[in-house]
């Protein structure tokens, strides 16, 4: 079985996290008592500190966007667990500006624990706190599952749009309106060959026969409501579009923007080759491609899988889309 290199199971989110930090020391700063980065760069036009977190093994989300466009603050949790609720106050603390601070949170029952006990801990302080849920999971849009759908690849456009909203010095209230509509535009689904390997164990976490893909797979290996033959990469792609297309609102439009994402282990000439796919698919359904990005942002260790999100765009969040950002991650 593969093995991570790490000098143990233990080790491999601390020293992870050291070396990012000494790696973007110049764009990022890290708390090592409280266990959350903060940017060094932010626009001093900002109302609102923008906060996110989550458990380790989905990098580059969401220590690698922190900056100038992006979030104030980021913190970690163990692999695939969700930040204390303390990083996270700290964190919010220290990046709170005069009209709060936002917490960006991934529809989990920890995340949204750990969030909400910070935000009643902020409250107390007498700062201001508000929470954006991202929901854009359609493997998991059924009324059998409390919690709702997941948070996965939205996450990063939530991110990058806000960021921009605030850096024009939105206000909260702003910011979560913004935040709402962006969420409800997009949609994200997921695919997998093969699970990702428990880093304590060495093994995988769950296994598919030969030729077989978990169709709607969660980034911490959620298994799927069912399996799908290994199709050509046209044909899937083709079923995924359609099925995110029609669970985007009917009141908007044609034109999408398109990320494409990669789990942990797939090569960059599969997920070009997904991204000309994706392309084509929408092409032949009358689909506009506004914008679209491609590489691993929202990972799941070393899953060998991808992910694809559709986003309907409008004027305004194409604008925002375009804003300069600078972080340890954003590609553009």
């Amino acid at each position: 079985m593969p093995q991570y290199f790490r000098d143990s199971p233990e080790s491999l989110v601390p020293d992870a996290l050291a070396g990012f930090a000494a790696a973007h020391a110049d764009l990022v700063a890290y708390n090592p008592d409280h266990g959350y980065f903060r940017t060094r760069h932010t626009a001093p036009t900002r109302r609102v500190g923008m906060v996110s977190g989550g458990g380790s093994g989905h990098e580059p989300l969401h220590s690698g966007f922190l900056g100038t466009g992006m979030l104030d603050a980021a913190c970690p949790g163990r692999i695939f667990a969700s930040p204390h609720n303390r990083q996270i106050f700290e964190a919010s603390r220290a990046v709170a500006r005069a009209d709060g601070v936002l917490h960006i949170v991934k529809n989990y029952t920890g995340d949204r624990i750990n969030f909400g006990i910070a935000a009643e801990r902020l409250a107390h302080e007498g700062i201001r706190c508000a929470r954006l849920l991202i929901d854009d999971d359609l493997a998991t849009d059924s009324d059998d599952i409390a919690v709702g759908r997941r948070g996965t690849g939205a996450t990063l456009i939530v991110e990058k749009i806000l960021g921009a909203a605030a850096d024009e010095g939105r206000g909260l209230e702003d910011l979560v309106a913004l935040g709402t509509d962006v969420t409800r535009r997009a949609r994200s689904l997921a695919v997998a060959a093969a699970a990702h390997t428990t880093p304590q164990s060495g093994t995988p976490a769950f296994t598919l026969p030969d030729n077989v893909l978990e169709f709607g797979v969660g980034i911490h290996g959620e298994r799927a409501e069912g399996t799908t033959p290994h199709a050509p990469l046209g044909k899937l792609v083709e079923t995924m579009t359609d099925q995110l297309l029609a669970a985007l609102p009917d009141s908007i439009g044609t034109r999408v923007l398109a990320l494409v994402n990669g789990l942990g282990s797939i090569t960059s000439l599969e997920l070009y080759g997904i991204r000309h796919a994706v392309a084509k698919a929408l092409d032949d359904r009358g689909v506009g491609l506004d914008r679209s990005l491609t590489g691993t942002f929202v990972s799941a260790l070393d899953m060998r899988g991808f992910s694809l999100t559709l986003f309907a765009t409008d004027a305004e969040a194409l604008r925002l889309w375009d804003a300069p950002a600078r972080t340890p991650a954003w590609p553009l």
